[in-house]
């Protein structure tokens, strides 16, 4: 649903550009346009992005500490050491893990794995859990998607005799944990040019950096950097990274992958989010099928079903599992739910306006596994960063999740206050915090502060970036084809946003199931059809004959082909 008065900004012409494009790349004008729009001026940027080659993946080698750290991995191989793999509960912390335990084992190392359990531990790294690790006779500890701030850790491991190698995404506080090396691109002093790469991606940096450490044939080096492609690409889309350059080439590849998969869990898993034999998942698919029935075990119960259900070899037990998670989401689904109508409830007794740039929404015993999810929903509605945090009152602590909009940093905001927290980490987009329930309200009146020291008004609505202005006349029934070169679709690649001026109504919207409404236009004679999901506040608006601006992504559709989704509207301007 839009934001009443969002703003729309309007490409501007490069025809030129687009004609070069068009005669040397034999791509659509349209597509051109939007080329543009992206920045994608020249044929040789355009072809770059429409056909990136697997050798666009860059050098592990050149990320701080590669060398160190592959080095370090060899001889654990060479010597059959105790390694242990601690990750995190989500996509990407599970992935990372499930890259590195099937690239140790085919270095011929079965190494062993620990998860957090979200409820119980929280996020991060934890002093017991070496204390085990040192009394199994764990020898090298590899963090993954988790450790650029767990200094304190790091040094607890070297005094028990531990190695650490740190591989992390994450943005690293002033203290660089003391590890023997430390992976990750957002470190000071890293010349590694993909600063977004996510968690699992660089758990894939360090397996290719192993193989080459232990002199695989090239031809080796690159089928299974093939192969960790797909649990690589599941990661990136789901950690919702910037899908541009070489995280790009990642999901591009990776995607293309699942169509075929040995993997009886990537089999099963596909299978119960509605895929079948040779089907190539979207990104956003995955985003919204996939993902969300890997993190539902981290979030309602252990992640360490997802890892069996991924290293395991018996289609049956694969299978089993991949059922047990879509209950799971299912139970995620039904939780978070609830929550967002308790968080929208609390609204109406205090409505949100200008004057809360920063919201905190805070529950007793609200699930913590859903609260990231929860944000992410009023973030849609309110157009402002919030944190929704769970209450333990047993325990006297509140811990939760944030989202944000792209003006707001969200970890700069934490970092203004770091004494109200017992625990807190993230980036620009999403963060978790833990602290004091009594100091609930504190943060809740200090984060509103910061927002609105940071915040203009005119930040607080949605903004439609169009990327082309079309005439009804060219989006025909290729359309979806035109669009689909310009995949995956995601954060910093979103669907292209077209825009229609000067629309006619020529029929009375037709409500569908009491909240979304269809409606034609035409445009020089040509129709278009076009659904409006969850509009039905707005639906007056669309009287026939009523002249508009149209703004709408398209997207496939099993009766048409494709189908136009209305993202926002306005009287047409002229």
């Amino acid at each position: 649903m839009a934001i009443r008065g969002a703003r729309w900004l309007m490409p501007e012409p490069e025809a030129e550009a687009a004609g070069r494009i068009v005669r040397e790349l034999n791509v659509a004008p349209l597509t051109a346009r939007i080329l543009v729009r992206r920045g994608y001026n020249t044929p040789e940027a355009a072809d770059s992005f429409l056909a990136p080659p697997l050798t666009a993946l860059g050098d592990p080698f050149r990320m701080k500490g590669m060398k160190t750290a592959a080095a370090r991995l060899a001889r654990a191989v060479k010597d059959r050491e105790r390694v242990l793999l601690y990750g995190d509960y989500d996509v990407d912390g599970t992935s990372s893990i499930v890259i590195l335990m099937k690239a140790l084992a085919l270095a011929g190392v079965e190494a062993a794995f620990h998860v957090p359990h979200r409820l119980r531990d929280g996020y991060g790294m934890r002093p017991e859990v070496v204390d085990q690790a040192a009394a199994d006779g764990t020898r090298l500890i590899v963090s993954v998607d988790t450790g650029i701030r767990a200094a304190a850790v790091v040094r607890h491991a070297q005094q028990l005799g531990i190695d650490v190698i740190v591989t992390d995404h994450h943005l690293p506080e002033a203290e660089i944990p003391p590890a023997l090396a430390v992976l990750n691109p957002n470190q000071p002093g890293c010349e590694y040019p993909e600063k977004n790469l996510c968690g699992a991606a660089v758990a894939l940096k360090l397996a290719q950096a192993l193989f080459r450490e232990l002199e695989a044939p090239a031809e080796r080096v690159n089928r299974l950097t093939l192969s960790f492609l797909k649990m690589a690409a599941i990661a990136t889309v789901a950690d919702v990274v910037p899908l541009t350059n070489e995280n790009r080439v990642i999901v591009r590849h990776g995607l293309h992958g699942l169509m075929e998969t040995p993997n009886p869990g990537l089999r099963a898993l596909m299978k119960v989010a509605g895929f079948g034999p040779g089907d190539a998942p979207t990104a956003g698919q995955i985003a919204f099928r996939v993902a969300p029935r890997i993190n539902a075990a981290g979030r309602m119960d252990t992640a360490a079903a997802v890892i069996e259900m991924f290293l395991t070899g018996d289609s049956a037990r694969a299978e089993a599992l991949a059922a047990q998670l879509h209950d799971l989401n299912q139970d995620r689904r039904d939780t978070e739910a609830d929550l967002l109508r308790a968080a929208l409830e609390s609204c109406q007794a205090a409505p949100v306006d200008d004057t809360q740039r920063g919201l905190v929404f805070a529950g007793q015993d609200w699930h913590r596994g859903v609260v990231g999810i929860v944000a992410s929903r009023l973030v849609e509605r309110f157009h402002r960063p919030v944190f929704v945090l769970g209450v333990d009152e047993s325990r006297g602590e509140a811990q939760g999740s944030g989202r944000s909009i792209p003006s707001f940093h969200l970890l700069e905001a934490l970092e203004s206050m770091p004494e109200l927290f017992t625990r807190f980490g993230g980036h620009r987009q999403a963060a978790g915090v833990t602290l004091p329930a009594e100091r609930v309200e504190e943060f809740r009146r200090r984060f509103n502060a910061f927002a609105c020291s940071k915040l203009r008004p005119e930040d607080l609505r949605a903004t439609h970036c169009i990327d082309a202005v079309a005439e009804m006349q060219e989006l025909g029934p290729g359309l979806l084809g035109q669009l689909a070169a310009l995949a995956p679709f995601g954060y910093g690649n979103p669907a292209p946003l077209l825009a229609v001026l000067g629309a006619e109504v020529g029929e009375p919207p037709v409500l569908m199931k009491e909240k979304h409404f269809r409606f034609r236009a035409k445009q020089d004679g040509r129709w278009m059809g076009f659904k409006a999901w969850n509009w039905i506040d707005r639906i007056g608006e669309f009287s026939v004959g009523r002249m508009l601006d149209l703004a709408f992504t398209v997207e496939e559709d099993a009766y048409s082909g494709w189908a136009a989704h209305l993202r926002d509207a306005r009287p047409a301007v002229g």
